[in-house]
């Protein structure tokens, strides 16, 4: 049976001030499934990359809306489900709540805005502090001058004037706050910050604590003033892990706009890469940020001409200059399919995979609030605040709109034990982990050599899962002869959104003669759909109403189950598969808006329908 459901503008006009958000559902190594029957049973949803007014662009941009009121205090109570009052006042509840949440506010600036602007007295012992704050006094009440200066701050003279005192002083509180709402089994609160490299490199990554007060407070943020070369985060990781016996990792993301750095094939000093840079990279870079606000970095089209489903929420720019050979040659090292095809043909040189990372998706939202639904997104800045005119605004230079420019996505999904710090993390350092661009789809995946059909019908898939082979993150190697690895697959809709359209397996792979491959399998399909004779579908069809932003789950399914075997499978060859999990046809957030706005003649480039999904981790097979 197929419950019907319509979503519809009135329902996003009643609710628009509220924000709804899932339910708590109740480095080189190989996987090994746990001694006891103790398996991952619980998937835990969460966001890992949310910023506060700690964050100089976030307290800058929000400071003629209300950034008093985008700290991280509103940041946790809101994750909790709580009603807290953000930007203009705007009352913000999320009806599910997140199950955990990291704050990542930028280490570069880390609480300086907001500290400068009230005059704190570490700050205004230097000449060039003090000179700052009467430019700062001088510009109000200006707000969009005192703005631009902040911003201008946080560029240029961050290292003059913050010294060591003030950030342990701010770092401290940042970390106190975290372990104030920490609630082991209800709420779990990561610890970390977000490292911004300095041009010319436009790389990011979130940094992650596996730890409490104790040891994190031994360090302070590590910012690009002090090293702007991701080897030297790896060295503050690694002197980390020596000197407290925590643990951390780092998260690469906005890889979509790193002009073509993020997975280039060489280290920052040009350097071809070496086994022991590919383990070290490995080992603190276990996942990649595939979507968020800023664009989806799955795959890109032009070098994905095979796959439909590859232009989803893509951001990009070419310079006026650049050949098209240069430019995908930067797409080719910018997005996730991609690189991980890479991963393998540097394994093959050098033994060791240096992009062997899973996926997660978070927000990247610099408003305090972790907002991902279409039907009430709230935008990623305060200059996005809902208000008639954004979708159609112009984007700073990139030349696009904000309904072009901003999606609203994602979430980090987990597999663990319980939801506590040490579980959540383990899960993220052992790539058990999987993305979605919003929904809240449960999606279970297993490779392995002797799945039977009819164990994706069991009620104990899990079990089966498990004791027959690895789960998403895994490895598989040395595959028995005469035999094709075979994967367990599950995926079930979001109990509070869209039907499932299909679930597609995608496959890459180096073959003997050294050329990178990829393939995309639909291995189960809604409606009791199949392929033709080329591999083609039928579309799941439509049931949207741009007019009235609304649609129905008349069509779909709420579940797909399957045990598909590789038939195209070289046990010499290395090789890595995904799931990537389409729900069917949805209003997007600027219909949505356009709906409740009642704006009109919206521009033809704005998308205005979506099809949300979700990103496994991949499972990689290496010969003996």
């Amino acid at each position: 049976m197929v419950l019907n459901k319509c979503i519809s503008a009135n329902h996003y006009a009643l609710l628009f001030l509220m924000v709804f958000i899932s339910p708590v559902s109740s480095a080189q190594k190989t996987y090994s499934p746990y001694v006891t029957t103790q398996y991952p049973m619980n998937v835990y949803w969460g966001d890992t990359h949310l910023h506060t007014n700690l964050s100089t662009e976030t307290y800058a941009a929000g400071y003629e809306y209300g950034n008093e009121r985008l700290s991280s205090d509103e940041a946790y109570r809101a994750a909790r489900g709580e009603t807290v009052k953000s930007i203009n006042d705007m009352p913000v509840r999320l009806r599910r709540p997140l199950d955990f949440l990291m704050i990542a506010d930028h280490a570069e600036s880390f609480g300086v805005a907001g500290a400068l602007d009230k005059g704190n007295r570490l700050l205004l012992q230097t000449a060039i502090g003090e000179e700052w704050y009467q430019r700062l006094q001088a510009a109000k009440p200006e707000h969009k001058k005192v703005s631009s200066l902040l911003m201008k701050l946080h560029l240029e003279i961050d290292k003059e004037i913050v010294n060591s005192t003030f950030r342990q002083s701010v770092w401290d509180k940042a970390v106190d706050l975290a372990e104030y709402y920490n609630d082991p089994g209800t709420f779990t609160t990561l610890i970390g910050f977000e490292w911004s490299s300095r041009r010319p490199y436009y790389i990011h990554r979130t940094v992650i604590f596996k730890d409490g007060p104790e040891k994190v407070k031994k360090v302070i943020p590590y910012s690009s003033w002090e090293g702007n070369d991701p080897e030297q985060l790896w060295d503050y990781m690694e002197n980390y892990h020596q000197n407290t016996g925590g643990d951390v990792l780092g998260i690469p993301h906005n890889a979509n706009f790193s002009q073509g750095k993020t997975f280039m094939e060489a280290d920052f000093q040009g350097r071809p890469f070496s086994s022991d840079y590919a383990k070290v990279r490995s080992r603190w870079e276990p996942l990649f940020e595939i979507t968020q606000s800023k664009g989806t970095s799955e795959s890109y089209p032009a070098l994905s001409p095979g796959d439909e489903f590859s232009d989803h929420e893509i951001l990009s720019w070419r310079a006026e200059d650049e050949s098209m050979t240069e430019y995908l040659d930067k797409k080719r090292h910018e997005y996730a399919r991609p690189a991980l095809k890479l991963g393998l043909r540097q394994q093959a040189q050098l033994g060791v995979n240096p992009f062997k990372f899973g996926f997660i998706g978070s927000t990247d939202g610099h408003l305090a609030v972790p907002v991902v639904e279409e039907n009430n997104f709230w935008g990623g800045h305060p200059w996005e605040r809902p208000y008639p005119g954004r979708v159609t605004a112009d984007f700073f230079d990139f030349g696009m709109t904000a309904g072009e420019f901003f999606s609203a996505s994602g979430y980090a999904a987990v597999w663990a034990t319980e939801n506590t710090r040490e579980e959540i993390f383990n899960a993220m350092k052992r790539k058990e982990v999987y993305a979605t661009t919003g929904p809240r789809m449960t999606v279970r995946f297993f490779g392995g050599w002797d799945y039977s059909e009819d164990d994706a019908l069991k009620p104990d898939l899990e079990n089966i899962g498990y004791s027959k082979g690895v789960p998403m993150g895994g490895d598989l190697t040395n595959a028995p002869r005469n035999k094709a690895p075979r994967f367990l697959v599950r995926a079930i809709k979001d109990p509070d959104g869209a039907n499932l359209d299909r679930v597609q397996v995608i496959k890459g792979w180096l073959s003997v003669d050294g050329e990178l491959h990829e393939k995309i399998y639909n291995v189960a399909l809604s409606e009791n759909r199949r392929e033709n004779d080329v591999g083609k579908v039928v579309p799941v069809g439509s049931t949207v109403n741009v007019d009235e932003a609304s649609y129905s789950n008349s069509i779909g399914d709420q579940e797909l189950a399957v045990v598909w075997t590789d038939p195209d499978f070289n046990r010499n060859e290395l090789a890595f598969y995904y799931l990537r999990v389409l729900e069917i046809p949805t209003p997007r957030w600027t219909a949505y808006d356009a709906t409740f706005f009642k704006i009109k003649d919206i521009p033809k480039e704005i998308p205005m329908v979506t099809q949300e999904r979700a990103y496994t981790s991949p499972i990689w097979y290496s010969p003996k």
